[in-house]
């Protein structure tokens, strides 16, 4: 079985019931949830060995959290526990042309106040075939933002393959603070993974043609993007998900992987969402599964595009998809009909 790692922040999740407003709610539910987190679920679902590092308190609400990775299988091994903080964040689910709107409550997390000597990259990386972290985890800290460094020189040495997924999260550092830190750590990145506006964000490289908010796309502008961050970082592959937006609740949903000189798209999926949240970390953990499985580039961008289109239908962070599901998508039955 293929051993993947992933490293980021295990958050608390509290979200009003259904489509209300925080103004509105007299109750939340309590969830788990974060990027790396819920790659580690998909690949964990897909029957990949897949252990999740962080640092969590071990007080109850901890050990809580390193429970809902438990059940789904996911190692938590590797979990350091200590500090005195989960992070928190609140999500209100938009519905119609009113957004989605996420508040963080994560200052002073565990994870955020991490140093180096909490982690032992060599044990960690131990018959390890892939690592994977997001462009969230080093805007934590400086701290955070140096484990990561020392990390990916370790996966390094040991010939793991990297993946990272830019994930620009305005709300925890600058786009200036961002390109820096990334600019670094993309030096030792194999396989990136962004959205339309990523990399704008981070490294300035914008795809022609396209209007994210008019749910306009153009093939051409977004292969210009990968092969411009390819030529810069010397990336084996960039994936990049196509997200036309025509409201909160209605996305048409593709992706295209370029690798070794050629883009390859998916299909397009019309989709109704229950849950946006997660979308691309399903994306990332469906990429991920197919290429350390050995699946063509094809096929791979099929089955990540596919796995991320089922998890637009599920409540919560987590994927709970398993890949005959997965593949029975992107083998065409996108039909809806009851399977008895």
């Amino acid at each position: 079985m293929k051993k993947v790692v992933t490293f980021g922040e295990l958050m608390l999740r509290l979200a009003p019931e259904n489509y209300l407003r925080f103004v509105q709610s007299e109750k939340y539910e309590a969830t788990f949830g974060g990027a790396e987190a819920n790659v580690a679920v998909s690949l964990a679902n897909y029957g990949v060995d897949a252990t999740f590092v962080t640092k969590l308190p071990s007080h109850e609400i901890g050990q809580a959290a390193v429970n809902s990775l438990r059940k789904f299988g996911v190692d938590t091994s590797k979990i350091v526990r200590g500090g005195e903080r989960v992070g928190i964040y609140y999500c209100e689910k938009g519905a119609s042309q009113r957004p989605s709107k996420v508040i963080y409550d994560r200052a002073y997390s565990a994870i955020s106040m991490a140093k180096s000597e909490d982690f032992d990259w060599d044990s960690i990386f131990e018959g390890v075939e892939w690592f994977h972290f997001t462009g969230i985890t080093p805007a934590l800290s400086d701290d955070v933002a140096k484990i990561c460094v020392e990390a990916c020189k370790k996966a390094k040495d040991k010939n793991i393959t990297i993946s990272c997924d830019l994930n620009f999260r305005k709300k925890l550092w600058s786009k200036e603070k961002a390109g820096q830190v990334m600019g670094e750590l993309c030096q030792y990145i194999d396989y990136c993974i962004a959205n339309e506006e990523d990399a704008k964000d981070v490294f300035g490289i914008e795809a022609d043609n396209t209007d994210i908010y008019g749910g306009k796309l153009d093939r051409e502008g977004y292969i210009s993007v990968a092969k411009k961050l390819t030529d810069r970082f010397n990336f084996k592959g960039v994936a990049i998900t196509l997200r036309e937006s025509k409201s909160a609740n209605d996305n048409d949903w593709s992706g295209m992987l370029y690798t070794d000189g050629n883009a390859y798209f998916s299909k397009k999926y019309s989709m109704h969402i229950v849950d946006r949240v997660g979308g691309g970390d399903s994306f990332g953990g469906g990429l991920i599964y197919s290429l350390v499985s050995g699946y063509d580039a094809q096929s791979a961008i099929e089955f990540a595009v596919a796995a991320s289109c089922l998890k637009h239908t599920i409540e919560g962070d987590y994927n709970m998809m398993s890949v005959a599901e997965v593949k029975n998508l992107a083998g065409g039955d996108a039909s809806g009909r009851v399977q008895r």
